[in-house]
């Protein structure tokens, strides 16, 4: 537990939770200090302070109308992480010749526990903007590379993560139920991908393969979208499951 922890700084936790606040700002991706107070229960006083002095360090930038937005300082971090990670080296041309050969729009997620997050996006054709940034995050019970990963998790572990999901439709053919939702995660462990259809986004279909670490455990997937009004599904998985399952199998560092 965080209160027994004498090694968790309080008050740094609150500053990442102020900055957190953002996800949750709207399309404009602006806060006041009143909104900031509403979304972190955090007093006036810490609120001014905490703003200011990530503004100070280029973590926040100050608008009109006493508003603030996030500093253009975490793109570094964005690149500094990239850069670094082994699972993107390898991945990046790997995923670059699935786009030549697919003509799909090709991502890379990284599992987040009851999210995912996408770390690398190749767009194909014109999409909803805020859908192909690297960066954003879905819930893993909705998206193809969750449901692909935890198709090799143990079914205690899946069970913890849906317990603690907040199972809301994102489209309005997002299954909620938690026996379908586990009924699909079973297929994909049959299929050795997983599909998606309509869960995110209406009109759209995504499979995903698994990818794994040296030591075999799951940690993201390769995922092909595409959409309905060019592919019937059975055509889509007959075409681009294998090859979605090739390119996660050399990705991955499995020992």
């Amino acid at each position: 537990m965080i209160e027994d922890d004498t090694l968790f700084v309080k008050s740094l936790a609150k500053a990442f939770q102020l900055l957190e606040a953002f996800e949750r700002s709207g399309d404009g991706g602006r806060l006041t200090h009143k909104e900031m107070k509403e979304l972190t229960g955090l007093d006036a006083s810490t609120i001014q302070r905490m703003s200011h002095t990530l503004v100070k360090l280029g973590y926040l930038e100050r608008g009109q109308n006493r508003t603030y937005a996030l500093g253009k300082k975490f793109l570094h971090f964005t690149f500094e992480y990239l850069r670094h990670s082994t699972t993107i080296q390898r991945a990046s041309p790997i995923l670059m010749d699935l786009q030549n050969e697919t003509g799909e729009r090709i991502d890379l997620s990284l599992f987040e526990d009851v999210e995912i997050v996408y770390a690398l996006r190749r767009q194909s054709k014109r999409e909803t903007f805020f859908a192909t940034l690297t960066g954003r995050r879905v819930p893993s019970f909705a998206a193809s590379g969750g449901r692909a990963v935890m198709s090799h998790l143990p079914s205690e572990v899946v069970e913890d993560i849906l317990d603690r999901s907040h199972l809301v439709p994102h489209s309005p053919r997002t299954i909620t139920s938690r026996t379908e939702i586990i009924a699909e995660i079973g297929k994909a462990k049959d299929l050795g991908y997983a599909l998606c259809i309509e869960q995110m986004l209406l009109g759209e279909i995504v499979l995903a393969a698994a990818i794994f670490d040296d030591r075999n455990a799951p940690i993201g997937a390769v995922h092909i979208a595409g959409s309905l009004s060019e592919w019937d599904p059975d055509a889509f998985c007959k075409k681009h499951a294998p090859l979605a399952i090739s390119a996660a199998r050399t990705i991955s560092n499995r020992s």
